[in-house]
């Protein structure tokens, strides 16, 4: 596959590895140990019956018979918010907690945004009998409580983070400063961020969506590529999931739908390939939002999950080699597209996914087009914005 890693861990000029001197040894544990223990068949054999049997894999591929009448496309939702925890993030978890287990770690530690990486990994480590730690921004625990309420029942220690905008990029890096300090936990980075492997194992682990989109689209189709896959894009765990085994086939054209917040030219935005430039952040060279020194900028958006001034490096590369056409979408657009799904297809999407919806109204498909959009979350966590969105109607 082209677009992927290389050797020493650089997709192009993006990516490497990029950590404090006392992380040395943990990334090189990983670097050595990774590709050998999740490609032996004991590892698959566990990955995959934890993934059927307790994540609910596979999961849906939905065809919308209103939208595509609407967009004049054969428009398909990829269902991964019915799957256990209510989204996309329990896939990398599994995988993860397998892996550290197999490592010898007692200790997990995450950072978390909307919650759902941190409700799955706490979900996982519930199951597999491990210590949790989960790092939370708290303006994002203020904005998403259930999904706190939900942590904490499940045994995780949450640790609210008071520094910075309070957000995704803050609780990372105060999840980085716990690792530093305590070496023998196992850092669990929930998307494709971060110094290498953790770019390539995220996009591994979440390889498992366009993995069954192809065999399922087979069966409804006839075919298993389709025209189009769409998905919103933070970090970006969801997109490389969704894009991962479609990216050598140029004739799909892939849309990643960034969160451009209050608008790209108000400075209240995540919008990172629009808004961005070549820099490091945690741990890794890619392209973000910062000021001409090097600083990096608050990012902003309504969704939790995509306010964070970065994306991955394998994004930041495809970005630049026009291999992913990479669109944006306003806190406003986003909300009305999701109330359009909620009413048109019964389907409460997250407000991290609302925006890959905004995605419909921006392409002219061909009526025969067969468009994939990943639908990454579930979106009960996010019942105020819409009741807010709704009464002013």
């Amino acid at each position: 596959m082209k677009f992927f890693v290389d050797k020493n861990g650089y997709y192009n000029e993006f990516g490497g590895t990029f950590i404090p001197e006392m992380l040395y040894n943990n990334i090189k544990e990983l670097q050595c140990n990774y590709k050998k223990i999740i490609q032996t068949s004991i590892f698959k054999k566990k990955f995959k019956d934890i993934l059927q049997n307790y994540a609910g894999r596979p999961t849906p591929l939905f065809f919308c018979k209103k939208y595509s009448e609407k967009y004049k496309a054969k428009i398909y939702l990829k269902r991964e918010d019915l799957n256990h925890t209510g989204s996309h993030k329990i896939n990398n978890t599994i995988g993860q907690t397998l892996l550290a287990k197999k490592l010898g770690k007692k200790t997990i530690i995450a950072e978390t945004g909307a919650g759902q990486h941190g409700v799955a990994t706490s979900t996982i480590c519930a199951l597999m009998n491990l210590k949790c730690i989960i790092f939370m921004g708290k303006k994002d625990m203020n904005r998403q409580l259930s999904n706190v309420i939900k942590m904490k029942s499940l045994g995780a220690q949450v640790m609210p983070v008071i520094n910075g905008e309070q957000t995704l990029k803050d609780a990372v890096n105060d999840a980085i400063r716990y690792w530093i300090n305590n070496p023998e936990s196992y850092y669990l980075i929930g998307s494709t961020v971060g110094p290498h492997p953790y770019p390539q194992m995220v996009a591994d682990f979440q390889s498992i969506i366009s993995e069954e989109i192809k065999i399922q689209l087979k069966k409804k189709e006839g075919r298993h590529f389709p025209n189009y896959v769409i998905a919103c894009i933070g970090g970006g765990s969801n997109a490389a999931g969704a894009f991962y085994h479609f990216l050598d086939k140029k004739l799909v054209n892939l849309i990643a739908v960034e969160a451009a917040g209050l608008g790209v030219h108000t400075k209240k935005t995540a919008a990172t390939t629009y808004c961005g430039s070549k820099g490091i952040l945690h741990g890794s060279k890619t392209l973000l939002l910062q000021d001409k020194d090097g600083q990096v900028l608050p990012a902003y958006s309504i969704s939790a999950g995509l306010d964070y001034p970065g994306i991955g490096p394998m994004h930041a590369n495809l970005f630049l080699k026009k291999r992913v056409n990479f669109l944006h979408a306003t806190d406003e657009e986003a909300i009305k597209s999701g109330i359009e799904l909620i009413r048109s297809e019964g389907i409460i999407p997250a407000l991290e996914s609302a925006h890959a919806l905004v995605a419909l109204k921006k392409i002219i498909f061909n009526r025969d087009d067969i468009v994939i959009l990943n639908l990454s979350g579930r979106g009960d966590k996010d019942m105020d914005v819409y009741q807010k969105f709704i009464s002013y109607e």
